[in-house]
């Protein structure tokens, strides 16, 4: 579940290894690409950490960010 915190969309994820988590990272730069729009995160082996802001605006949560985070719920989803 996305939290709202310091101005930004965070979530954390887990996987069951560091190939699941990488592959995951792909998929979300793959539709942040797309929109233009890309996330400030983190991977540490089965973990990844992404938090969403929009800079242009100032650095705030916008409706951009929650339609990335749909986005990256959805790419969740399909893993399961």
């Amino acid at each position: 579940m996305w939290k709202e915190e310091n101005n930004k969309l965070y979530r954390k994820f887990q996987f069951k290894d560091f190939s699941e988590a990488f592959g995951f990272m792909t998929r979300v730069a793959i539709a942040a690409e797309k929109m233009d729009h890309h996330p400030l995160w983190t991977n540490v082996y089965n973990t990844v950490e992404i938090w969403l802001s929009t800079h242009d605006a100032g650095d705030v949560v916008t409706d951009k960010d929650r339609k990335l985070s749909k986005k990256i719920d959805a790419l969740t989803a399909s893993q399961a």
